[in-house]
């Protein structure tokens, strides 16, 4: 695809909400740092995705492609690998059945915390390790760790760099 038509596509991004995500004050700011259209769609994996329209008129989605997976914190991520591990399990196999990538985004979140145990759960700071390593390798997924404030430019600015790799091949 020529560049100025990469350019004008990205232009048209809009970002896929899934449904399951509740409509919290928390989530309408993150919304708000899209800076672009969003809209609630059902995903099959993951919590983002979107939809770019091509100069002809067509859609290219990222859907099935690409997706990001986001917690609000160290707790919930704890939650996932232990109480909810089946659930996180199947989002993660539907993504690799799928051929999708998916980022894991986790808000409030750094190694150091991990490390140090800075979060509520039993589960010890080499067990957490070793989930999210394991997890990283197990189903090829990229971890990003970040505060609040910055996931909602995170989750576009991630899923307009894969849209722009893709169109750009």
């Amino acid at each position: 695809m020529h560049p100025i038509d990469v350019f004008s596509t990205l232009e048209t991004m809009s970002i896929l909400v899934d449904t399951r995500e509740q409509p919290t004050q928390r989530a309408q700011r993150r919304y708000k740092q899209f800076g672009c259209k969003w809209e609630r769609h059902k995903l099959d994996f993951g919590d983002y995705s979107a939809v770019f329209t091509l100069p002809d008129g067509s859609l290219f989605s990222l859907k099935s492609i690409v997706s990001i997976e986001r917690k609000q914190s160290l707790d919930e991520l704890c939650q996932c690998f232990t109480h909810d591990r089946k659930r996180f399990v199947r989002e993660f196999e539907r993504a690799q059945a799928a051929g999708g990538k998916i980022y894991l985004l986790v808000e409030n979140a750094s190694w150091e915390k991990i490390y140090a145990g800075s979060y509520r759960s039993q589960m010890l700071p080499r067990s957490l390790i070793a989930s999210i390593l394991a997890w990283l390798v197990r189903y090829d997924c990229q971890l990003i760790l970040c505060r609040e404030e910055t996931s909602g430019y995170l989750i576009r600015d991630i899923l307009y760099r894969e849209a722009k790799e893709r169109l750009s091949s």
